[in-house]
C-alpha cells in the first residue's frame, strides 16, 4: 500500500467518524437538562457518578499526608503499584533518564500504563517511550487523581492496558495558597526544599477563570557509604557458595579487582602496588588473613538517592462566552536536573586494544620506558607475535568520578473549547489541540577517550631532554601530532601516578541530546440519543489524531564506544496514528424490584498507525445494582498497545547486565549431562577446563559480562483481553451508614506481548536445549586475558511480539468514618484500607515456552496493602499510614540457575508514616511528620542477586533504602 492510498484510508476514516457524529446529533433531542460530568472510564457525560470499571481516587488529602515532592511517592503507596522502573532511587547507573519518575499499574510495564491530565494524554518525558515523567506534574496544582485499573484502550486509545491514571488538575480556584516545607533524612542527608505559590481568581463578570501555579523543589542526595548496609561492596553469600540458607548473608567485602594502583599480569603472574606504592607480587581482592586487600571499595562512591531540583510551572484557565462556546487551556512547565555520581571507570588493557594486547617490547627490541623494570622482565609473549605483552586493569580514579549531570525541560500546552451544540438539545461538544515537547541536555564525566588513551601509552624518551649528568629522562608521547594535540604519557603504575594533564588529555566528557514531541488534536460529542424507559441512553462519539516524534542521540565517542564504555548509538523516529471511537450507556431496567438500574456499556475504537497499521479495540460490560446498597460491575476489553519508538527503531545499544547465572559454570572435562556437552563445544569452555580441570571464572568475568539490547522496526501490536467483576458496597442501614466497600477481581492477559527476552533465558534454551538461535546471541572470551577463556563476553537481547504476559488478582478497599462522641470520645476518626492479593503473574518469553512466573516475586509481591487512619479534633489532625509489602522471593529463573529447591525470599516489611496538622488560624496550618518512623531497614537483597539495585543493596523501587525521614511544613491561604 503506497503513501498516497494511506492518506486516503485515513482521510476516509476521519471523515467517517465525523459523519457519525453530525447524523447522530439531530435524533438526540431531549428534554430538560441536568448537571452533568465526565469521569475516568467513560467519556459519556452523567449525572451518576458511578465508573463502569474500578476507579480508586487518591484525593487532595491524600495528596496532602504523603507531604512528597513528587506524585511517584504518593501513588507508590497505592497497593495496585508496582515497583517503578525508574525513580530517584534506583536509576543512578542509567545512561539516561536517570531520576525520572514514572508509574506501572499492575506491574505491567511503564508504558502499558497511559497517564492523563485532565483527560487528555500528556507529553513523554522518557525518550522513545509513552511513559510520563511525574517530575514534570506539580504535585501541589493537583485536585485529585483517578486510578482506572484494566483495559482502557477503547476510550482513551494505545497504552492504556494496564490502566489509566487521570490527574485532575484544581479547576476554578480563587484566592492564594503558599506553601513550604523542609525534611531531612535522620542521617542528616536527602534534604528536602519544597515551596509553591498558587493564585487563582474569576474574572469577566465571574464567566472566567484563570489560576497559575509556581513551585520549586530540591531532593538532595544519599550517598551509599552514609548507610551502614551500603556502604562496603558485598556479594550475596548464597550467591557466591551456592547454600541458598546464605542469600541474604552478605559477603563483605567483595571489591572490585579494578583498583586504582593497578592489577598487572605478566608472564601469567600477578601484580599490584601496596599502599606504600611499592610493586609486590599477586593481588587479593578481598584480602586474607595474612595480606590487606589490594581490591576497590565502589561503595564508597555510590549513590542510592539522586539530587532532583525543580523548577516547576503550571496554568489553567477558562472562559465562558455563552452555553455554547467555552474557552479553555492548559499549560505547564518544569525545568529537572538531576545529578548521578558513582565510582572511577575501570578501565582493563583489552578496553584499549580490543583485537590484541598491550605490546610493551617495540618492533625493535626497545621497551616502553613506561613499564618498571621488575614487570618488563616478567612479561612475555602470550599472543605469538614475538614481542612482550602486559595485561592490565586500572581504576582511573586520577580522572574523576563517573556521573552525569542532566537538564530536562517539558512544556505542555493545550487549547480547546466546549459548550452545548446549537439546536441539538442534550449534546456537547469538546475540541482541543495540544504541543507537548520534552528535551534533554545531558553532560557525563569519567570516561576516557580510547584512541587519546592508546597514543599516550605509546611513550618514548625525549632525546632533545638532557638532565645534569647527561641522562635523557623525560617522556613524550611517540605520536607528533598527538603530542601537539596535548598528549602527556599516561603512567598506570601505582596509586596517584596519572598526572593531572595526561588524565585531562584521555578524559572524554560525554554528551547526550534528546527530544521527545507529541502533537495531538481530538473533537468529542457526547448526548442522550433516545429516552428508554429506564433512562436515557448516552452516546460519546469522538475522532482523534496524535503525532509522537523522538530522538537520542549521544556524542561520536559514545555511538561508537569509543570511550571505552557501553556504545550507545542514536535512537530517532516518530509515528501517526487517526482514531475513531463510539461508545454507548444503555438502561434496560429502574426503580425495580431487585433492579434500582441495570445498565449496559460498550465502546469501540479503530486506530490507523503509520507504524503498524490498523488496530481494533472494544469493551462490553453492565451494572446491576439490585437494592441501594450493593451494585455489580463487570467489564470485558480488548485493548490494544502499538510498539513505541524506542522499541521500533532502538539500534543495537550496549548494556551490563547482572544477577546472570552461567550453565557452564563448574563443568569439567566429562559429565555434566546434556549442559556439560554443549558447553564443550565452545573452544574457550575447553581451554578454560584444561587449564583448570574443571570450568573457572573469577569475579572479574562475573562482573564483566556485557551484551547489546537490539530494537525491531518487524513488531507489530500487542493485544490486551481484560475481565474486571467487582460490587460496591454502600450500606444504607443505620448502624453500616459510615462504611463503604469495593472488592473487584481482575484478569488481564496480553498477546503477541512486546518482550526482550531475559538474558538468562537465552543462556538456559542455549545450553540446556542446544537452541542456536538463542547460542547465536552469546559469545565467550576464547583466550585468557583479563577475563578467563570460556568467561561469557556478551549477551544479547532481541525485543519480539514474543509471547504472552498475563495477571490475575482481587483488589479490595474499605472506608469507614466513626464519630467518636457515639462511643463517648471527643473527634472523628477516618479510616481507609486498599488492599490487592495477586492470584497469578506470569509472562511467556517466547510461544512454546514455559510460563515464568513473576508473582510474589522481589518487587512483584502477591499482597500489598495500605492502610491511612486520619484522626481529627477541631483544628488538629493526626494521620498514620501503614504500608504492607508482602512475603516475597527471588526470580524463579535464577532459583533454577542456582539449582535452590523451593522458594528463597524475604518475609513480610512494613513501613509506618506519621503526619500531625494544626490549623492556628483559618488561613494558617502547621504541619510536621515522620516517614518510616521505625527507621525499618530495607530487605537485604544484595549485590548478585536479582532485583538489586546497584549500590543500594536492595531493591530499592520497592524498599526505603533512606530510613527515617522527618518533615515540618507550613500552609498559608488567602
Amino acid at each position: 500500500m503506497d503513501l498516497r492510498e494511506t492518506a486516503i484510508r485515513r482521510g476516509l476514516m476521519a471523515g467517517a467518524a465525523i459523519g457519525v457524529l453530525v447524523t447522530a446529533m439531530p435524533a438526540a433531542a431531549q428534554q430538560g437538562q441536568v448537571e452533568e460530568i465526565v469521569i475516568t472510564g467513560s467519556r459519556i457525560a452523567s449525572s451518576n457518578l458511578n465508573s463502569p470499571s474500578p476507579l480508586q481516587v487518591v484525593g487532595g488529602e491524600d495528596i496532602d499526608i504523603a507531604a512528597s515532592a513528587t506524585l511517584q511517592d504518593v501513588l507508590l503507596k497505592n497497593p495496585t503499584f508496582g515497583a517503578p522502573s525508574i525513580s530517584r532511587t534506583n536509576s543512578n547507573f542509567q545512561t539516561s533518564s536517570a531520576g525520572a519518575a514514572t508509574i506501572d499499574l499492575r506491574n505491567l510495564g511503564v508504558d502499558r500504563t497511559l497517564v492523563l491530565v485532565n483527560g487528555r494524554r500528556f507529553v513523554s518525558g522518557i525518550p522513545g517511550s509513552a511513559a510520563v515523567d511525574l517530575n514534570t506534574i506539580p504535585t501541589q496544582f493537583i485536585d485529585r487523581v483517578e486510578v482506572l485499573t484494566g483495559g482502557a484502550s477503547a476510550v482513551y486509545g494505545s497504552d492504556a492496558v494496564a490502566g489509566v491514571v487521570n490527574i485532575i488538575y484544581k479547576q476554578d480556584f480563587e484566592g492564594i495558597e503558599a506553601d513550604a516545607r523542609y525534611g531531612i533524612s535522620e542521617e542528616g542527608d536527602g534534604i528536602e526544599k519544597d515551596v509553591s505559590l498558587m493564585m487563582g481568581g474569576n474574572f469577566g463578570d465571574n464567566r472566567g477563570n484563570i489560576v497559575g501555579f509556581l513551585g520549586y523543589s530540591n531532593q538532595g542526595a544519599v550517598f551509599s557509604r552514609n548507610r551502614d548496609f551500603a556502604a562496603v561492596d558485598q556479594s550475596s553469600l548464597g550467591a557466591l557458595d551456592g547454600d541458598p540458607s546464605h542469600a541474604f548473608t552478605p559477603s563483605r567485602p567483595y571489591y572490585s579487582s579494578y583498583a586504582p594502583q593497578g592489577r598487572f599480569t605478566a608472564g601469567g603472574r600477578s601484580f599490584t602496588y601496596d599502599k606504600n606504592n611499592n610493586l609486590i607480587s599477586g593481588f587479593s581482592t578481598n584480602g586474607t588473613a595474612t595480606r590487606a586487600a589490594d581490591g576497590f571499595n565502589r561503595s564508597d562512591y555510590r549513590t542510592i538517592a539522586i539530587p532532583t531540583e525543580r523548577y516547576l510551572f503550571a496554568t489553567q484557565g477558562d472562559y465562558e462566552v455563552n452555553d455554547n462556546l467555552r474557552f479553555f487551556m492548559e499549560g505547564t512547565y518544569a525545568g529537572t536536573q538531576t545529578k548521578t555520581e558513582m565510582e572511577p571507570f575501570g578501565l582493563a588493557s583489552d578496553d584499549i586494544f580490543p583485537a590484541t594486547v598491550w605490546n610493551i617490547q617495540n618492533a625493535d627490541g626497545s621497551r616502553n620506558p613506561l613499564v618498571p623494570t621488575a614487570l618488563y622482565d616478567a612479561a612475555t609473549d602470550t599472543n605469538g607475535d614475538g614481542l612482550k605483552d602486559l595485561v592490565f586493569t586500572r581504576r582511573l580514579r586520577e580522572v574523576g568520578n563517573r556521573g552525569n549531570t542532566a537538564d530536562r525541560d517539558t512544556y505542555r500546552f493545550l487549547v480547546g473549547a466546549d459548550g452545548d451544540i446549537p439546536m441539538v438539545e442534550g449534546w456537547r461538544y469538546e475540541t482541543y489541540l495540544g504541543y507537548g515537547k520534552t528535551s534533554e541536555s545531558q553532560v557525563s564525566n569519567g570516561q576516557v577517550n580510547v584512541q587519546s588513551f592508546r597514543q599516550a601509552l605509546d611513550a618514548v624518551v625525549d632525546v632533545n631532554d638532557v638532565n645534569s649528568n647527561g641522562n635523557r629522562t623525560e617522556l613524550i608521547c611517540r605520536d607528533a601530532d598527538a603530542r601537539a594535540q596535548g598528549c602527556h604519557p599516561i603512567n598506570l603504575f601505582g596509586f596517584g601516578s596519572i598526572s593531572p594533564e595526561a588524565a585531562k588529555y584521555i578524559a572524554a566528557p560525554g554528551m547526550l541530546s534528546t527530544f521527545t514531541q507529541q502533537t495531538i488534536a481530538g473533537l468529542n460529542v457526547t448526548g442522550d440519543v433516545v429516552d428508554l424507559p429506564a433512562g436515557a441512553l448516552g452516546v460519546a462519539l469522538g475522532t482523534e489524531y496524535r503525532a509522537e516524534r523522538s530522538r537520542s542521540e549521544f556524542d561520536a565517542l559514545q555511538q561508537s564506544g569509543l570511550n571505552a564504555g557501553n556504545a550507545i548509538p542514536a535512537t530517532r523516529g516518530d509515528f501517526d496514528v487517526f482514531e475513531g471511537y463510539a461508545e454507548t450507556n444503555v438502561p434496560i431496567l429502574a426503580d425495580l424490584p431487585f433492579a434500582k438500574q441495570l445498565n449496559l456499556r460498550g465502546a469501540v475504537r479503530f486506530s490507523d498507525y503509520s507504524t503498524v497499521g490498523t488496530t481494533t479495540s472494544w469493551n462490553v460490560g453492565g451494572e446491576w445494582q439490585p437494592i441501594d446498597d450493593i451494585r455489580f460491575r463487570v467489564i470485558r476489553a480488548q485493548s490494544v498497545r502499538a510498539p513505541n519508538i524506542s522499541e521500533l527503531y532502538s539500534p543495537p545499544s550496549q548494556n551490563y547486565p547482572t544477577g546472570l547465572i552461567d550453565p557452564c559454570d563448574g563443568i569439567g572435562a566429562t559429565g555434566g549431562g546434556v549442559i556439560g556437552e554443549n558447553c564443550r563445544r565452545d573452544p574457550g569452555v575447553l581451554s578454560n577446563i584444561a587449564t583448570n580441570g574443571k570450568v573457572t571464572f573469577t569475579q572479574s568475568d562475573v562482573q564483566g559480562i556485557s551484551g547489546f539490547d537490539l530494537g525491531n522496526p518487524d513488531l507489530s501490536e500487542e493485544k490486551g483481553k481484560s475481565w474486571t467483576i467487582g460490587a460496591v458496597i454502600t450500606p444504607t442501614i443505620e448502624a453500616l451508614s459510615a462504611f463503604s466497600m469495593t472488592v473487584d477481581y481482575f484478569n488481564v492477559k496480553i498477546e503477541d506481548a512486546i518482550t526482550a527476552i531475559p538474558r538468562q533465558f537465552i543462556l538456559d534454551q542455549c545450553y540446556r536445549t542446544n537452541d542456536q538461535e538463542y547460542c547465536k546471541l552469546i559469545r565467550r572470551y576464547q583466550a585468557f586475558g583479563v577475563n578467563s577463556a570460556g568467561a561469557i563476553d556478551e549477551v544479547d537481547q532481541p525485543i519480539a511480539n514474543a509471547g504472552s504476559l498475563a495477571t490475575s488478582g482481587l483488589d479490595i478497599t474499605l472506608n469507614h468514618r466513626l464519630d467518636l462522641e457515639d462511643i463517648g470520645l471527643a473527634g472523628q476518626l477516618n479510616s481507609r484500607l486498599a488492599y490487592t492479593h495477586v492470584f497469578k503473574g506470569y509472562v511467556i518469553p517466547l510461544e512454546g515456552a514455559e510460563k515464568d512466573s513473576f508473582n510474589g516475586e522481589i518487587g512483584t509481591p502477591r499482597d500489598k496493602a495500605a492502610l491511612n487512619l486520619i484522626y481529627g479534633l477541631d483544628n488538629l489532625s493526626v494521620a498514620w499510614t501503614t504500608t504492607w509489602i508482602g512475603n516475597s522471593y527471588l526470580d524463579n529463573q535464577f532459583l533454577a540457575s542456582m539449582e535452590w529447591p523451593g522458594n528463597v525470599g524475604v518475609g513480610n516489611w512494613f513501613y509506618h508514616d506519621v503526619q500531625i496538622r494544626y490549623a492556628a488560624t483559618e488561613n494558617f496550618e502547621l504541619y510536621a511528620g515522620a516517614d518510616n518512623v521505625f527507621d525499618k531497614k530495607p530487605a537485604p537483597i544484595l549485590s548478585n542477586l536479582p532485583g538489586n539495585e546497584t549500590g543500594t543493596e536492595t531493591a530499592s523501587g520497592t524498599y526505603d533504602a533512606i530510613g527515617r525521614f522527618f518533615y515540618a511544613g507550613v500552609k498559608v491561604t488567602f
